[in-house]
């Protein structure tokens, strides 16, 4: 199969050739005299640029479309990849159906309910399947451990955004969706890990996810607790305002909970 740019090369030589030929013939059979075959020649020159302009227009736009399909393939692709990868991940964690397409699920709705859209969306949505993905370096001892952890434990425990920043950083496709998996454990008022920061300085993905992901952790059964009411977690959620979580993004949480809720059980990320 000929290779898209020999083909715009072909096709464009072609018209040119045909347009030379049929062009100059048909001015030397309706014209005569050289002045009238000169200006015809200047005007045959203009029509010939425009109407090449509008075939290269239409040949590229039609490369970058059929360019554009094979991205968002291969995009697609990427993202099946992950949504296989994190539901296995979700199987050794022994965390309750869909876990991580849940929370990603209500992410994505509540950063669209905080004006984030594009890219950056998809950069967030990427991120929050991958949130956990620094536990592969956990023990299972330590991971799945029935109760509390010990210091030692915890310390081996709060290497996982670590982990999760150096698996992910020299992935092309990944790199933009670091920040959820490297900072999601950090905390408003600074006493967070890996890196300690405060407020603002936590990138916004992470602010958002961290409440989304906190709602699921005490809403749902895990290997080391029974799940708390509902309203015990939305009362715990607003308590944490301005010490564990950005105190804007909760109120829009609370302000907008169940459809933010509804949005654990669609069937698409976005």
């Amino acid at each position: 199969m000929i290779k898209p740019y020999y083909r715009t090369v072909l096709i464009y030589l072609i018209f040119a050739l045909l347009w030379i030929y049929f062009s100059d013939a048909l001015v030397s059979s309706l014209f005569h005299s050289a002045e009238m075959i000169t200006r015809v020649q200047n005007l045959k020159g203009f029509a010939f640029v425009s109407c090449t302009a509008l075939l290269l227009l239409f040949l590229i736009r039609a490369d970058l479309n059929r360019i554009e399909q094979v991205n968002q393939k291969l995009q697609q692709s990427y993202d099946q990849t992950l949504k296989g990868w994190v539901q296995v991940m979700d199987i050794r964690h022994k965390e309750t159906g869909e876990h991580s397409l849940r929370v990603t699920r209500m992410t994505v709705r509540l950063a669209r309910l905080l004006g984030v859209e594009g890219d950056e969306l998809t950069y967030i949505a990427r991120g929050a399947l991958m949130h956990d993905a620094g536990k592969v370096g956990i023990p299972d001892a330590i991971l799945i451990k029935p109760g509390p952890l010990d210091h030692d434990e915890w310390a081996i425990m709060k290497e996982h955004p670590v982990i999760a920043r150096d698996l992910m950083k020299d992935i092309e496709f990944l790199k933009p969706s670091i920040n959820i998996p490297y900072c999601h454990h950090e905390r408003w008022n600074g006493t967070g890990y890996p890196q300690g920061l405060a407020g603002k300085q936590i990138p916004l993905a992470a602010r958002i996810f961290a409440i989304v992901d906190v709602w699921d952790a005490l809403s749902e059964h895990r290997v080391y607790k029974q799940p708390w009411p509902e309203d015990q977690v939305l009362l715990y959620i607003r308590e944490q305002a301005g010490i564990h979580f950005d105190p804007e993004i909760v109120e829009v949480f609370l302000d907008n909970y169940p459809e933010i809720k509804a949005a654990a059980m669609q069937p698409s990320i976005f």
